[in-house]
């Protein structure tokens, strides 16, 4: 049986619809970042970067949500175009790298110096905030001319989408964002009703994460502002 190393961030959840839609058991493993124990020596066997996700399917661990994706896609023959040399393996990868290394870190980033940064944090956030948009926009205009990010059918590089897609309007502090940006949306809707979304939000319940941004929080979320107290 998989093990399943997650909390609820953007990049666990859609590790976590992955194995759902797969149907294959696993055994989640809450991993509280706001406690600190992501930092723990045990874990951080796993994954030396000290993030979550990661699982282990049957003695190989993998790190990286979107390695995972990859890893299990191949693995199981399925949500991803098993030619290597077809165009569609080579859209996959491109745009599965472009979720990986733009979308989710910019949003990760803007939603970080919105909420969590000390001031002063005008430049960073406005950098921040308008490469997410930036991204977002290149995602929804390539959904205004096809269903799915790649091919003709669902596959992970929509899962990847998903995982972020969620939160938009809190990443892009945007009340208006669906309306911006109405063919993320249309993805988002057709993915949320597939059966397996709805066992992920299952699991979303099945462990009280810490919710307080305490100072216990701040020092495990954020073991670089410890820097700042030495200046």
């Amino acid at each position: 049986m998989i093990k399943f190393w997650y909390n609820l961030a953007p990049n666990p959840m859609k590790v976590a619809l992955m194995l759902e839609e797969l149907g294959i058991a696993y055994e989640p493993v809450p991993v509280d970042t706001r406690k600190g124990e992501q930092h723990g020596a045990a874990f951080k066997a796993l994954n030396p970067n000290a993030k979550v996700p990661v699982i282990d399917d049957a003695g190989t661990v993998i790190f990286d949500s979107n390695a995972i994706l990859l890893w299990l896609a191949d693995k199981h023959g399925r949500f991803v175009a098993r030619d290597l040399a077809s165009t569609e393996r080579a859209e996959t990868l491109a745009w599965l790298m472009f979720i990986a290394s733009g979308v989710g870190p910019y949003s990760g980033q803007a939603v970080h110096f919105r909420t969590a940064a000390p001031e002063p944090k005008e430049y960073a956030l406005n950098r921040y905030d308008f490469e997410a948009h930036r991204h977002w926009g290149i995602l929804n205009e390539r959904l205004a001319s096809r269903t799915w990010l790649v091919g003709n059918e669902y596959s992970i590089v929509d899962m990847a989408f998903w995982g972020w897609a969620r939160m938009v309007p809190f990443v892009l502090d945007d009340k208006e964002a669906w309306t911006r940006y109405p063919h993320l949306k249309r993805l988002l809707d057709a993915i949320n009703a597939r059966p397996a979304a709805a066992r992920v939000e299952e699991l979303r319940k099945r462990h009280s994460f810490k919710a307080d941004m305490d100072d216990e929080a701040r020092r495990a979320m954020f073991p670089q502002n410890e820097r700042l107290k030495k200046q």
